[in-house]
């Protein structure tokens, strides 16, 4: 009933209230002034009528006089909206209609209130310690709520004309400043910092005081901040989320929420959603479960979207689904955020992510992007294949990763001889990355040659924690390996596999640091001229090897490129600078392709087309560098390439649903793109 009353007073409310379509405001009505936020619970009128300090009398008495202010207000309301709609408005009107009879806070008799004569508006010190009080808050955008909405927040930006129109004289320093001077003096802050935390810490603090400055600083100086935002950081990060919490970001969808997702997703103040980056927390980078502390992931990554990718901020959702953990460390951690049990397994953990995503569906759409992120490897695969057909899901660490390796190794061809079909591979680690790699390898090898997918598999072999996968071992294998166990006698190390299959490429997703060791790099460098070592593994602690011993080690031979960032680096006169095989050249991209040509399903030829976008970004003279990755200072370039090529694929496969397909895909892409420039308000 309460819910049906403020629905039916909300659209008088709205006409009163409306703004001509150039207004600033026209299109922000829960944020910008004057809209309100009012939120308030439904016992509040029950609440009223039972306070003992009220008599039937006395409420007659509220009553009639409650009517007559709501008169007056509702005359000067009149006045007010044909005049100046930025000022301050009163809510009687509003109130009066849903609360029918009942009396009003806002009218309550000052005799009943405490505190030297100061008013109790809303009933707070009137009512008794076991009343319930009803949490009102009555605001606009504008003095100090718009000083605290990060979305339009400017800091001391405001110009003199903003600060007089929107009641900001004296809440800011007298001092103007630029958004170019806001971010010279925060790089300069960043900067000051000796420890990563702490840049990581500092940039999450300006993310939610000012969205705009934190995306600009991003792009702007995105080689920097890269590894501060993301990996490696944000692992340090995860790791010490209960402690280093201060807000949340995102949504925690827990086992406590089981059977009202749905509810708890219309909680989010968003309703435009067009990316969900969901994780469970269970494989967080090379560092294990980290349950609900694996949110730094989502929150990143998202990050990434907006910055690189150009996604609306605004269109982008976080979510965490606590499931449990089996950290002890953390169950026995007094501050750890997330429920303190054993994860759930089986049909119980099916059931539950089958409600989140029907949850999901249904809430935003058919072509909402869920990508699916730092998921075990048991479940990773199995979400992907169950989901792919009914969602619009993506999976980073595998269909990401393999992505943006495949353009390595496409770019790398003009540094070594021969095509993709040439090379033999060797893959350190047999999980959703290493697996997930290989088999887009395989299809695209398989579409140059036109040979049989399962011939073209025959050129990838992979080395799990028991050695060499292999056809006898078919038995205790994993079902996601099998593809990938070819006729060879049993071997039990690396460097074994190394010396017996002689690849030309090595690829290290193993999650396990200083596995390449000497003998391997340079058995590798022993047999080919340009050996290409990928040592893939996040963070930086658990990569196969640094930049400097594969450089030293083949003695200047190999190309190299890693997952988190290595320095550039001298030998005997050379300096060879480091590829990052990074998954932000790709989701970013990729996400921005899938939403603006409105595509409903993830195909694997997208995940080629993106793949072979990245490696034409190549120049010559990242060639001349050994680089096999264009530099992250053209990364809006980049990705708005890559999600033309995207959404230039989901139209030839008939998966987009977006017409008229637009002529120019690249410049539709940058039209797209969200940029966090400040603007002008009325």
């Amino acid at each position: 009933m309460f819910r049906k009353n403020i629905q039916k007073y909300l659209p008088s409310l709205t006409k009163e209230l409306s703004f001509p379509s150039h207004s600033p405001f026209y299109s922000l009505p829960s944020l910008l002034l004057p809209s309100f936020q009012v939120h308030w619970s439904a016992s509040h009128c029950s609440q009223l009528k039972e306070q003992p300090h009220t008599s039937e009398k006395d409420r007659s008495q509220l009553a009639a006089t409650d009517a007559r202010r709501c008169e007056k207000e509702e005359r000067r309301l009149r006045r007010e909206s044909e005049g100046k709609a930025t000022q301050s408005v009163a809510m009687e009107s509003f109130m009066k209609g849903i609360r029918g009879d009942a009396p009003c806070v806002l009218d309550m008799d000052p005799t009943h209130t405490v505190g030297g004569g100061v008013e109790d508006f809303y009933g707070e010190d009137h009512a008794t310690e076991d009343q319930l009080v009803t949490p009102w808050t009555i605001s606009v955008a504008s003095g100090h709520t718009l000083l605290r909405d990060k979305r339009h927040n400017k800091g001391l930006a405001f110009t003199e004309t903003e600060r007089d129109a929107h009641y900001l004289r004296g809440l800011l320093p007298p001092a103007l400043s630029s958004q170019e001077l806001q971010e010279r003096k925060m790089m300069k802050n960043l900067r000051s910092y000796e420890v990563p935390l702490q840049r990581y810490q500092a940039m999450m603090d300006l993310q939610e005081r000012n969205e705009r400055l934190f995306y600009k600083i991003l792009i702007d100086n995105v080689e920097e901040l890269l590894p501060v935002v993301y990996t490696p950081t944000v692992g340090e990060a995860c790791q010490k989320y209960g402690s280093i919490f201060k807000r949340p970001q995102g949504l925690y969808i827990s086992l406590k929420e089981k059977g009202k997702i749905l509810e708890v997703l219309r909680n989010w103040p968003e309703r435009s959603i067009q990316v969900i980056v969901v994780t469970d927390g269970e494989r967080i980078l090379g560092l294990g479960d980290l349950g609900c502390q694996g949110m730094g992931i989502p929150v990143g990554k998202l990050s990434l979207y907006t910055a690189l990718g150009g996604v609306r901020p605004s269109a982008c959702l976080p979510i965490t689904l606590d499931v449990g953990t089996n950290n002890e460390t953390l169950l026995n951690d007094e501050f750890y955020i997330g429920l303190k049990q054993k994860r759930i397994r089986g049909q119980e953990y099916a059931d539950f992510l089958q409600e989140f995503m029907s949850a999901v569906k249904q809430s935003y759409g058919e072509k909402v992007l869920i990508q699916f992120e730092d998921f075990a490897n048991h479940n990773a695969f199995e979400l992907l294949a169950k989901y792919g057909t009914t969602h619009l899901v993506f999976n980073d660490d595998i269909q990401g990763t393999a992505s943006v390796v495949l353009a390595g190794l496409l770019a790398a061809l003009k540094l070594v001889s021969g095509a993709l079909a040439d090379h033999t591979f060797l893959f350190l680690g047999a999980g959703e990355a290493g697996t997930g790699i290989a088999e887009l390898i395989a299809l695209e090898i398989s579409r140059q040659t036109k040979a049989p997918l399962e011939e073209t598999r025959k050129k990838l072999w992979l080395v799990d924690s028991k050695g060499l996968v292999v056809s006898s071992r078919n038995e205790s294998l994993q079902h996601f390996k099998k593809p990938w166990a070819h006729e060879h006698e049993p071997l039990k190390t690396l460097l074994e596999a190394v010396q017996a299959i002689k690849p030309t490429v090595l690829i290290g997703t193993s999650g396990v640091g200083q596995t390449f060791t000497q003998e391997v790099v340079e058995a590798m460098a022993s047999f080919n001229e340009k050996p290409l070592i990928l040592a893939l593994s996040n963070p930086t602690s658990q990569a196969e090897c640094t930049a400097e011993q594969a450089y030293t080690w083949s003695k200047g031979k190999a190309i190299f490129a890693s997952g988190s960032p290595f320095d550039p680096f001298e030998y005997e006169g050379k300096t060879f600078v480091p590829g990052q095989a990074n998954n932000a050249y790709i989701f970013p991209g990729f996400g921005l392709g899938v939403i603006m040509c409105g595509a409903i399903r993830v195909h694997d030829d997208m995940l080629l087309a993106a793949s072979e976008a990245l490696a034409k970004q190549v120049s010559e003279e990242n060639y001349a560098n050994g680089l096999i990755y264009p530099p992250f200072t053209n990364i809006r370039k980049i990705s708005a390439n890559i999600a033309a090529s995207v959404a230039a694929k989901a139209y030839e496969l008939g998966l987009a649903s977006r017409r008229p397909r637009p002529d120019d895909l690249v410049k539709y892409a940058e039209s797209c793109m969200y940029t966090p420039v400040y603007r002008n308000y009325r």
